[in-house]
């Protein structure tokens, strides 16, 4: 049977790091992940995962993330139910986290936590994100005369490669 879970989304709030009675660490955290499309209303619609991770990677994950961290997981679905204090059998379903990626420098993270509250801006405070919430930050392409050619490319001549130089 197949049971593989793959999400890219942005940490609720930071991660809640526990010890088990025998000293294992466990971390759950709650995942925003957009849908792919719209809504009726045209709004985004998102999912709000569990999940859970064990070990040093709990450690990890607790010691390096925090809200709004963009974060991707792979694991499995896991169903488990349990009796609350008042006596109700309760059912929980949550992603069981089997490797995670960190998907934004520290430097990225720090700057989107400085921004103004509510702006959502995933880049930097003066740059507005584009319609995919990325920055138009030029990625050492410039907007000038040269029609945002990067710097190797201005005033260079063209450049003879036989077929014989080719890899493929």
């Amino acid at each position: 049977m197949i049971n593989n879970v793959v999400l890219v989304g942005r940490l609720t709030k930071d991660p809640d790091l526990r010890y088990t009675g025998n000293g294992t660490a466990v971390a759950a955290f709650t995942m925003a992940v957009e849908r792919s499309f719209n809504g009726a209303d045209g709004q985004k619609q998102t999912d709000f995962i569990s999940c859970v991770v064990w070990r040093k990677q709990a450690e990890t994950l607790a010691n390096y993330t925090r809200k709004g961290s963009l974060l991707g997981v792979q694991g499995r679905l896991q169903s488990r139910s349990y009796d609350n204090q008042q006596g109700q059998k309760v059912f929980v379903t949550e992603v069981v986290v089997e490797e995670f990626q960190f998907l934004e420098t520290k430097a990225q993270s720090e700057q989107r936590q400085q921004a103004p509250a509510g702006n959502g801006n995933y880049g930097s405070p003066s740059t507005p994100p584009n319609q995919n919430g990325y920055s138009n930050q030029n990625n050492g392409y410039s907007n000038n005369q040269n029609g945002g050619m990067p710097s190797f490319a201005r005033g260079a001549s063209p450049i003879d490669i036989s077929d014989d130089d080719l890899p493929f």
